[in-house]
C-alpha cells in the first residue's frame, strides 16, 4: 500500500490545525483590576492578550493571592496596577511569587497608572490604621470618572508603544478611536446627569470621590464610620438623621459590599438605593465605556426615584 496518500492527508490535517490556531499576541498583559484590563484591551486590540487578576464582583482591597494568578504573572510582559496602595495587601505577594523580573516595580513592564490622574482626598496629616483604610497617596477609586479613564488609556498606550514599537501605529489608532468614543459619550452622560449636580447623596464607602467630582453631587455622609470599618448602630442612626435633614436623593453602594444596612437606611429615609457595579465585567466581554454607561444609567434611575 502506497504510504504517500496517508502522509499527504496527515500533512493537510496538520496545516489546517496550524491555521486554526489564533496568532500569538505580541504582548501578554495582566491587569490587577478589570477596569484596567478593559482599557488595555481597548488600546491594545488584536496585538495583546489581556487578563484581569480580580473580578468586578470582588472588593479590590481584598483579592486572594492564588497560585494560578501568580502563573498568569509569570508569563506576562506587562503588569498594570491602580497604585495608591489599593492592591498593597495582595499584588506584591503575586509579583514576588511569579518569578518574572519583567513585571516588578521599577521594571519597564510594570505600570502604576495613578501617575496619570490628579489625586483627590490626599491626607494632609500623618495617617495610621486608627483612621481606617486611608490611602496616604490619595483616593484610588479614580476609574469611576471616565475622564480619568481616558488619561489612563493614554498612559497605557504610551507604555505599550515603548514595549512593542513595531505595533505603535496600531496602538495610536486604537487610542484615537477610544478617545473619540469617550469624548462623545462624556457629553451625553453629563447631559443626562445634569440634574445630579449639587444634590445631597449618601454613600457606603469612599469610592465616590472622583464620581462626585465629575458630576458635582455632594456626599453628605458615609455609612462606614471610617474607611473600611463596617457600619455601627450608633453611626447608622447619625447617618439616618443627616440623610433626612439634607433630603438625600439616593444612597450609593458598590455591589461587593453587604447591602443589609444600606437597604434599611434607604427604606427609613426614604431614598433610592443605587447599587453600582464594582468594575467592568471584563471576563464577560464588557468594555470600559459600556461599564460607565451602566453606572450612568443606574444613577439616572436613582434621580428618577428608582433603586437598583
Amino acid at each position: 500500500m502506497n504510504p504517500l496518500p496517508r502522509c499527504l492527508a496527515a500533512l493537510s490535517a496538520a496545516l489546517c490545525l496550524l491555521l486554526s490556531v489564533p496568532a500569538h499576541a505580541d504582548l501578554r498583559v495582566v491587569a490587577s483590576l478589570p477596569d484596567l484590563a478593559a482599557l488595555a484591551k481597548a488600546v491594545g486590540g488584536e496585538h495583546v492578550q489581556v487578563t484581569s487578576l480580580a473580578l468586578s464582583t470582588q472588593d479590590p482591597h481584598f483579592v486572594d493571592a492564588k497560585p494560578n494568578l501568580a502563573l498568569e504573572l509569570n508569563r506576562a510582559d506587562m503588569l498594570i496596577a491602580i497604585g495608591l496602595e489599593l492592591e498593597v495587601g495582595w499584588l506584591p505577594t503575586l509579583q514576588n511569587g511569579a518569578r518574572n523580573p519583567r513585571i516588578l516595580i521599577n521594571s519597564p513592564g510594570f505600570l502604576d497608572v495613578s501617575q496619570f490622574v490628579q489625586k483627590l482626598e490626599v491626607p494632609t496629616t500623618p495617617m495610621d490604621r486608627s483612621n481606617g483604610d486611608v490611602h496616604p497617596g490619595g483616593n484610588p477609586h479614580f476609574l469611576y470618572d471616565p475622564r480619568a479613564g481616558l488619561a489612563v488609556a493614554k498612559g497605557i498606550a504610551d507604555r505599550m508603544i515603548s514595549l512593542d514599537a513595531k505595533n505603535a501605529d496600531a496602538y495610536r489608532a486604537n487610542l484615537a478611536k477610544f478617545t473619540d468614543e469617550s469624548q462623545k459619550s462624556l457629553a451625553t452622560w453629563q447631559k443626562r446627569l445634569a440634574g445630579l449636580k449639587g444634590q445631597p447623596v449618601i454613600a457606603y464607602h469612599r469610592t465616590t470621590a472622583y464620581l462626585s467630582n465629575w458630576l458635582g453631587f455632594d456626599v453628605v455622609a458615609y455609612l462606614e464610620p471610617k474607611p473600611g470599618i463596617p457600619p455601627t448602630p450608633a453611626h447608622v442612626v447619625e447617618v439616618l438623621g443627616q440623610a433626612r435633614q439634607r433630603k438625600a436623593r439616593m444612597l450609593l453602594q458598590e455591589e461587593y459590599y453587604p447591602a443589609t444596612t444600606s437597604k434599611l437606611v434607604s427604606q427609613k429615609v426614604p431614598t433610592p438605593l443605587v447599587i453600582l457595579p464594582g468594575g467592568t465585567n471584563f471576563r464577560a466581554g464588557e468594555t470600559y465605556l459600556h461599564h460607565i454607561e451602566d453606572v450612568v444609567t443606574r444613577l439616572e434611575n436613582g434621580l428618577n426615584g428608582k433603586g437598583t
